[in-house]
């Protein structure tokens, strides 16, 4: 029986050849013709194979062939088009994933997510080795809401489920190549043979691409935003049997960009006042290969991960699953913060770490009956580590903006790096300071699950689940902070003002050196986490559902060292558990060439995790108390005639930490960050038959984001005001699809917008900006075989 797709997934389909990036992978095997139109979405996100349609939750999936065929190579170029959906690459090392306004996005070890990120079937959600290319993937689901029973403690406002493409039977593959502007390269593909024992897959992707941010500095080879990143599948299946599956996949991906384009707009350059959308002078540290560990700013970073699953339907209606996976993560981000030319703020983030994880789950069908139940265990290990580069004079200078006038004139000198000399009657000009600090997670779970579906008449089903969960959380902190020289000279009216804002015992405010030794804390926490689920069918085209689940944010334990008369002491912080109750109802429909959905939902919060950026280049973990978040999600496919489909969304979020807000008055009214009122999409695609085996296929589109702020608490300094953007992708196709030419254009009026401020900076008074991506165009051709 063919079955009609969820709207969310109607829609994905349709709008997926809007989502290209400047370059991405644009081919995939062939598939039906049922898969190619996208009405036949098969999505997983409750363990069993089921129409999207027919999941009583916010899900949004997107096929495979979809995002091969339309060019969709990174998550964040999907959340233009899914409501409730934003996601912020600051870097592969720094994303930001928000679901429905909630952020996670904290780079701690010590800190747990908020979103699970899956791959495979196995949580990837630690943020320095999440994010990767989504290439010659089978599907993405996208799930909305606490999702906890599912997905593990990590889902506690939602799951993002990444699906690779499987071995399957007989010879296939493509190769795909293009070139655009800021000289983007392009080269893709995946090669696939076997039988239906034995199957093997290999898929590539590399992307290059120029900085589109010009760097003044003289010492970077690079300007700013420049990428060069490669992502290599290699996947078996094994079926000795019909019902035993087994499936291994390795993947590598590496990163070698250039550096995160942090711009100052209170440090002017040589061009003027500081403008985010000009150049920029980041000049990095003189000591950069020394201390920070790269002579260059920019992101080094490479991640391995293995995954085994086998399947076996060991009798009628049974089925076992085991997932196990390995992934470990290593990189190095070197970049200046303070966005300016002056040897002031130069650091680096160092994260390494792995995690293990296994699962067992049961799975029993019937005409009446759904349950599955099993358990899961997830280790890791894993640290920050964050060496800081400056010169003394130059970091009091620009700190205090006392005795040399400030700390870059307005010309573009850097005048501060002046008060070295001044200070010490010239016996000296600079010198330089260093310090490293260093935290560090030892994070476990044990986890056992059930959840049962009883479906009394086929039309109504009704869904009880629920987690219990035992978690370890252990933290380390360890750094080595030197005494800084200068300060001891100063005038004792400025000594007194630097030390109010802690520059003392070091340089940097409030760091204390914990004289070699590496503190640790530790703490066991307990939670069961349900959820609640009702499906009820009006009609075979239309659905019904309602539901209710809890999700909950890790405990932190966080450490780091404060001074004591003794010397310097562990400072233990004990964040309590972020838990949220989600209500949502909506319904889904779908009737010959028409389908849309509607989504309505309320969460209330206790216990709100914001992270605050200090004065020492770290973020520390709060409770911010209580905070709500109502919003409403649509969605609308309509399809007249074959070749046209013309889609829209919107999605619109009333949300923030509650007024009145006694327990943290500093937040008290606050929007969350990175979380827009309102956001749509729009569009129409033509897919046309020519003659002689040719296509012709077009898709505009436009989208729409309100205002968001960056940083909690909010300040106007540090947001965005509403930004439109308008994408486009067209070409023709030869010989049944064996070939395609495309062309494509993002940000076609090539409008400015913010992709990020505060950040470092923001902790020191002089926040940064990060420019989003300009216009981008090119051209690419494929060839399947």
């Amino acid at each position: 029986m063919i079955s009609r797709p969820s709207f969310a997934a109607a829609l994905l389909a349709s709008v997926s050849f809007c989502t290209t990036p400047a370059f991405a992978q644009a081919s995939a095997q062939p598939e039906d013709a049922g898969e190619r139109s996208g009405n036949d979405i098969i999505v997983t996100a409750q363990k069993i194979e089921q129409r999207a349609q027919d999941v009583p939750i916010t899900i949004s999936a997107l096929s495979g062939q979809r995002i091969a065929e339309l060019g969709v190579g990174d998550l964040d170029e999907l959340s233009s088009y899914i409501p409730g959906l934003n996601i912020q690459e600051q870097s592969a090392n720094n994303p930001g994933i928000v679901i429905r306004g909630i952020t996670s996005d904290s780079g701690s070890s010590q800190q747990g997510p908020r979103v699970t990120l899956y791959y495979n079937g196995v949580d990837i959600s630690r943020s320095r080795g999440s994010y990767q290319a989504i290439y010659d993937l089978e599907r993405v689901e996208v799930i909305k809401g606490p999702q906890a029973t599912l997905f593990g403690t990590a889902s506690a406002v939602g799951a993002i489920s990444l699906t690779s493409a499987r071995p399957r039977e007989g010879f296939s593959g493509t190769l795909t190549g293009g070139y655009g502007n800021f000289d983007q390269t392009l080269l893709s593909g995946f090669l696939n043979a076997g039988n239906h024992v034995i199957a093997g897959r290999v898929a590539f992707e590399w992307k290059t691409r120029d900085g589109y941010v010009e760097n003044l500095s003289p010492r970077q080879k690079r300007d700013l935003y420049a990428q060069d990143q490669l992502g290599i599948r290699a996947s078996l299946r094994y079926t000795p049997t019909d019902a035993l599956t087994v499936d291994l996949i390795g993947t590598f991906d590496r990163q070698d960009n250039g550096g995160t384009p942090f711009i100052s707009r209170a440090l002017p350059t040589e061009d003027g006042p500081g403008n985010p959308f000009g150049r920029a002078n980041l000049g990095g540290s003189p000591l950069s290969a020394q201390v920070l560990g790269n002579d260059q700013l920019g992101l080094d970073r490479k991640v391995y991960d293995v995954n085994l699953t086998a399947s076996y339907d060991f009798a009628d209606g049974w089925n076992f699953t085991t997932v196990n996976g390995y992934r470990r993560f290593d990189s190095a981000e070197v970049f200046d913060a303070d966005g300016s030319a002056a040897w002031y703020l130069e650091f680096a983030e160092i994260a390494k770490g792995w995690q293990a994880s296994h699962e067992g789950r049961f799975n029993y069908a019937d005409d009446h009956w759904r349950a599955s139940f099993g358990w899961n265990v997830f280790v890791e290990d894993n640290f920050q580590r964050v060496p800081f580069s400056g010169e003394e004079g130059t970091f009091i200078g620009c700190l205090a903006g006392a005795l040399t006038g400030g700390c870059v004139n307005a010309a573009g000198t850097v005048v501060a790096a002046g008060t070295t000399a001044q200070v010490t009657g010239g016996r000296l000009t600079q010198i330089p300071y260093s310090s490293v600090t260093e935290n560090q997670g030892q994070n476990d779970s044990y986890s056992v699950f059930a959840d049962t579906t009883w479906i009394p008449v086929p039309a109504l089903e009704l869904t009880t689940g629920a987690r219990v969960l035992i978690e370890q959380r252990k933290s380390g902190y360890i750094a080595s902070v030197p005494r800084p020289i200068l300060p001891a000279l100063l005038p004792a009216a400025l000594r007194a003002q630097l030390a109010a804002r802690g520059v003392g015992a070091s340089l940097v405010p409030n760091q204390v050196d914990t004289g070699g030794r590496t503190f640790t804390a530790q703490q066991s926490y307990a939670a069961i986490l349900p959820r609640f689920n009702a499906l009820y069918r009006l009609s075979p085209a239309v659905n019904v559902y309602a539901t209710i689940s809890k999700g909950r944010r890790s405990p932190v334990v966080q450490l780091n060292a404060r001074a004591s008369a003794a010397g310097a002491i562990p400072n233990v912080q004990r964040v309590p558990e972020e838990v949220v109750w989600n209500y949502e109802g909506g319904i889904k429909a779908s009737h010959g060439g028409i389908s849309g959905s509607l989504g309505v939902y309320y969460q209330k919060y206790d216990g709100f995790q914001v992270s605050v950026q200090q004065a020492n280049g770290t973020a520390i973990t709060q409770s911010a108390g209580s905070a709500g978040n109502l919003g409403v999600e649509a969605e609308l496919s309509i399809r007249p005639v074959r070749w046209l489909n013309v889609f829209g969304n919107v999605g619109y979020i009333d949300g923030g930490i509650d007024r009145n807000n006694s327990f943290a008055p500093a937040f008290s009214g606050a929007r969350f960050r990175l979380q827009p009122k309102w956001q749509a999409a729009g569009g129409f695609t033509v897919d046309a038959p020519l003659s002689g085996g040719m296509r012709l296929f077009a898709t505009p589109s436009i989208t729409h984001r309100s205002s968001i702020f960056f940083e909690l608490p909010n300040s106007p300094a540090t947001s965005q005001g509403p930004v439109t953007l308008v994408n486009a992708r067209a070409g023709i196709s030869f010989a049944d699809g064996a070939y395609e030419l495309a062309g494509f254009i993002r940000n076609a009026f090539d409008r400015d917008y913010l992709l990020d401020a505060g950040n470092t900076g923001g902790g020191f008074g002089i926040p940064t900006y990060i420019p989003g991506e300009p216009r981008f165009y090119g051209a690419q051709a494929t060839a399947r075989f």
